[in-house]
């Protein structure tokens, strides 16, 4: 069996589930989520707590068990606490600002870099170095973050780029002379 399709997913007060054929809504006071989950996955509302069932042993079934599990404990933890990544800014005269929704990132370009976040994700610069993305949706959360990144990865010479907090860089030595 698969550890985390055997755990239950508990639902917190103040957060309503449905579940119609196999569209899944969670609304609590964060925000709605929604989602088609696989058919093939059983769900059983018991109360305040949530059971995943499989069909059978099939290598698909156990795959599928965990990740429905971990989608809908994710919809779940969104619209109660909501998500965040935070990312770092590496660099001699690396900065981010915000203008007004967008963020404005000046990475050694030769011009600005300006990105608009989409509706439900919330992007806030708390230093000049430091970006963090916050919403409902994991999945849209880390995709935004990871397009952050994407506009100047971390190089491994000098360690210069936008990682994210806590990311660990391995360093490369640069040429010998000789």
């Amino acid at each position: 069996m698969s550890r985390v399709g055997k755990k239950p997913v508990i639902i917190p007060e103040g957060v309503t589930v449905t579940l119609e054929g196999n569209h899944f809504t969670a609304k609590g006071p964060k925000g709605e989520l929604s989602r088609e989950l696989h058919p093939a996955i059983k769900v059983v509302i018991e109360g305040n707590e949530m059971t995943f069932e499989r069909p059978s042993d099939h290598k698909e079934h156990r795959s599928l068990h965990g990740t429905m599990r971990a989608l809908v404990n994710n919809m779940v933890e969104g619209v109660t606490k909501g998500f965040e990544r935070a990312l770092e800014l590496n660099g001699v005269g690396y900065r981010a600002s915000k203008s007004g929704q967008k963020l404005v990132l000046n990475v050694g370009y030769s011009h600005p870099v300006e990105i608009t976040p989409e509706d439900g994700l919330e992007i806030d610069v708390p230093s000049n170095t430091k970006v963090v993305v916050k919403g409902i949706d994991k999945e849209r959360v880390g995709a935004l973050a990871s397009n952050i990144r994407a506009v100047r990865k971390p190089e491994p010479y000098k360690g210069k780029g936008i990682r994210y907090e806590g990311e660990y860089v391995r360093r490369k030595e640069g040429k010998t002379g000789k």
